[in-house]
């Protein structure tokens, strides 16, 4: 397991195990055929799938593939080998392309059922310092870090749990052709409907926009 993607898996982790008992609960709806199965962990720090639907996931790599597909926005997300990194978790390299960059999806088992859920992901290209896992957030709220792109353009997306319409979208710039650069950005979105959502930092095609990499937070929304 790489360095970086140990350090936020183990956070995240911890965080869960201390605020297990703080867990609010939502009311989306599921549209899943597969039933839920009851939860021995905090499925609430999971961004894929999210504790409302009923999709589950047997392996890790299909959690993975169907995160970077329906939740990143991958068009063809390819797999790697599942590296483990304890008898629960581990993670999975996922290449937009066949010799695309990596995104590291981070896995972890977290039901009785032995399913496999997402708690983040990360990229060589995008390095988010704020917010950081499973911060509350607030409109607004500061997004930085260092990046690097081609022209210095990295997009960013914030979205609630089960809704595909972002909260809010755009662009900034941080470094560029390989230069880790730093980027901040103020991020204004309107009062949130649901608990927790996911932040989306991704690297996309100069040529057609695709998403090429992806690093992925998850978040809470502080309700005022």
């Amino acid at each position: 397991m790489s360095g970086v993607a140990a350090i936020v898996l183990v956070a995240v982790v911890a965080f869960a195990v201390v605020h297990l008992t703080h867990s609010p609960t939502t009311t989306t709806t599921s549209t899943s055929t597969t039933a839920p199965t009851s939860a021995t962990g905090p499925t609430w720090v999971a961004m894929w799938p999210t504790a409302q639907r009923s999709l589950r996931y047997s392996t890790p790599t299909a959690a993975a593939l169907g995160f970077a597909h329906e939740v990143l926005r991958m068009r063809s997300p390819v797999a790697q080998s599942f590296q483990r990194g304890d008898t629960r978790s581990g993670e999975v390299p996922i290449r937009a392309t066949s010799h695309g960059p990596v995104t590291t999806v981070l896995v972890r088992q977290l039901t009785s059922d032995r399913s496999w859920w997402v708690l983040g992901a990360t990229c060589a290209a995008v390095d988010v310092a704020r917010p950081r896992a499973l911060a509350a957030v607030s409109s607004p709220f500061a997004l930085s870090g260092t990046s690097t792109s081609f022209e210095s353009v990295i997009n960013f997306a914030l979205y609630q749990d089960d809704v595909t319409t972002p909260m809010v979208t755009g662009v900034t710039t941080g470094g560029a052709n390989g230069v880790m650069g730093p980027f901040d950005r103020a991020l204004y979105f309107e009062p949130p409907t649901h608990r927790y959502g996911v932040l989306i930092v991704s690297v996309r095609s100069p040529k057609d926009g695709a998403v090429l990499e992806a690093s992925a937070i998850r978040v809470a929304f502080r309700h005022r």
